[in-house]
């Protein structure tokens, strides 16, 4: 796959959620700062699949590159939805309609950013979550499970997002992660990395989360050490609504999420901000925007 020209930059968001009308108005608004930049979108852009590809459909028209990486959201299939596929069916409709759409997809060869601040292979990924996060004192994850549904603290995954052909979404996670670990190994060992996943790849960063027990559907122990492992330079996600800059193993993470409307408008900054991954930005970042 082609690499980029001299300038531009590599840019992400996620969680984008464009059935909300204030949210798609934010996306109506997102705009590239050169007709280089490229878009990392790590996941969550809408529920329908006709959510997903009116907003990638906008941002593919607009910038030079849209790299994807599914959310949680995007594998739900809602009882509205007319594309009644589940599971690794619905992953796979919608791979090829991003391929129509000319976006990048993590069933596609990786591409080669070039751009200021590479060059650097960038790996768009699904890998999903096997409850391994579990809250201190759950040594299993049916207790950890249990203990949610005791204090209402579900992810609405138990009842939209389907496994199948897999026997559960854990097993399911465990074949993405063997899949893509052998593909990241064997790509060019020269250049570093931009990782993108929606669920974060380490434990750590959900530790700010006001629930806690949710810890469970972000993430699995299996990537703790990827980001070293596969030398990257920076790791992008989403996922936890909680927009910051976190540093492990001297590795720069960003969650570039818009949110939720209720969310949003409580912070102090504008919604819809692009996070520059490359060029690094100067200085010391924000560690919450």
């Amino acid at each position: 796959m082609a690499a980029t020209g001299d300038g531009g930059s590599l840019l992400a968001i996620s969680d984008l959620h464009v059935g909300h009308p204030e949210n798609r108005t934010i996306v109506e608004g997102l705009r590239p700062r050169t007709p280089q930049d490229w878009l990392l979108v790590a996941g969550d852009v809408g529920d329908t699949v006709a959510e997903v590809e009116w907003a990638l459909r906008l941002l593919a028209d607009r910038f030079a590159r849209v790299v994807w990486s599914p959310g949680n959201h995007e594998l739900w299939t809602p009882p509205a939805d007319p594309v009644t596929l589940r599971g690794a069916a619905r992953y796979a409709h919608l791979v090829e309609l991003c391929r129509g759409l000319g976006v990048v997809t993590p069933e596609d060869p990786y591409p080669v950013w070039a751009g200021p601040g590479g060059p650097v292979t960038v790996a768009p990924l699904l890998l999903l979550y096997d409850h391994s996060w579990r809250p201190d004192g759950f040594d299993t994850p049916e207790a950890a499970l249990a203990e949610a549904y005791r204090t209402g603290i579900v992810c609405t995954d138990e009842v939209l997002l389907h496994p199948d052909p897999y026997e559960s979404r854990s097993a399911w996670c465990a074949a993405r992660v063997a899949e893509t670990a052998r593909r990241l190994a064997e790509r060019d060992p020269a250049l570093p990395t931009v990782l993108m996943n929606h669920w974060p790849l380490v434990r750590e960063v959900t530790r700010v989360l006001r629930y806690p027990i949710f810890a469970q559907w972000c993430g699995t122990e299996a990537t703790a050490d990827w980001h070293v492992r596969f030398d990257a330079t920076a790791v992008v996600y989403g996922h936890l609504h909680i927009p910051r800059t976190s540093w492990h193993d001297g590795v720069r993470f960003e969650e570039v999420s818009v949110g939720y409307p209720r969310e949003w408008r409580s912070r102090g900054v504008p919604p819809g901000r692009l996070r520059r991954i490359l060029p690094q930005p100067e200085g010391v970042p924000p560690t919450a925007w």
